[in-house]
């Protein structure tokens, strides 16, 4: 006869193999669902929606890189100056 410690022990090792499988089977028809909604969403968006949105896009990243490419340009004016031995100046820092 099973003592009550192991018939505990079956009882709990079961509940989490049953809540387990039922999250990861919720999960997947989650993941399911959303997969087929993107897909619905980009079959009714139209070439010209999705030429305005990567140009939105391009645009972004295009100003991303010109500030980007702003700082480092002053970061290698500053290294400049003080390889050269100029005191760099404190602006707003």
């Amino acid at each position: 006869m099973a003592t009550p410690q192991v018939v505990r022990r079956w009882i709990l090792s079961g509940a989490v193999t049953a809540i387990t499988v039922t999250g990861s089977i919720y999960g997947a028809g989650l993941k399911e669902d959303m997969q087929a909604r993107e897909k619905r969403r980009q079959a009714e968006t139209t070439p010209e929606d999705v030429i305005a949105q990567l140009e939105q896009t391009r645009s972004d990243l295009v100003s991303k890189k010109n500030e980007l490419e702003r700082r480092i340009a002053t970061f290698r004016i500053r290294r400049q100056e003080e390889e050269q031995g100029i005191k760099p100046e404190n602006k707003g820092r």
